[in-house]
């Protein structure tokens, strides 16, 4: 069995799709009691945005370059473009026609610093950091004060 330096335990929320959205990250350093809390909302977003924006966000919390690190999210999105590698051919046509590409780039970014595997859980199934970043995302997307995703809020002009 693979083991890893850090688990990172993932959620992304929002209310109408697209409307207020944010996302819910816990992190834990395996082996030790160390675990951190983190969470951001948006005023106009999308929940897939959020789903990957968590997984980036946690990421860029690492500290040291190449960690081994297991996500763990309930999102197929972000699990399936990776693990399926749909992403790194989006990469190579430019990410044309793809949505979030501000996002995936970010994610490439990051990600290739870094050892990092995926495991998918059900949402909303009593797995307790996955209920907690789902209480996380909720509380950041329900929040007064919401951050501007100035990209994709840029994107929906574009689209009026």
């Amino acid at each position: 069995m693979k083991t890893y330096d850090v688990h990172i335990y993932t959620d992304g929320a929002a209310k109408g799709n697209p409307g207020n959205g944010g996302y819910g990250i816990v992190m834990e350093l395996v082996g030790t009691p160390y675990k951190k809390e983190f969470y951001e909302g948006f005023r106009l977003t999308t929940n897939n945005r959020m789903e990957l924006l968590a997984v980036i966000v946690g990421l860029e919390k690492l500290r040291n370059p190449n960690m081994k690190v297991l996500i763990i999210s309930d999102s197929k999105y972000v699990i399936d473009s990776v693990d399926k590698k749909w992403v790194f051919g989006w990469e190579k046509k430019g990410f044309v026609g793809k949505k979030n590409p501000d996002l995936w780039k970010r994610f490439l970014l990051i990600y290739r610093k870094h050892q990092v595997d995926f495991k998918w859980v059900k949402g909303h199934n009593n797995h307790p950091q996955n209920e907690r970043c789902d209480q996380l995302a909720v509380f950041a997307a329900e929040s007064k004060n919401l951050n501007v995703d100035a990209f994709y809020e840029k994107e929906q002009k574009k689209l009026l």
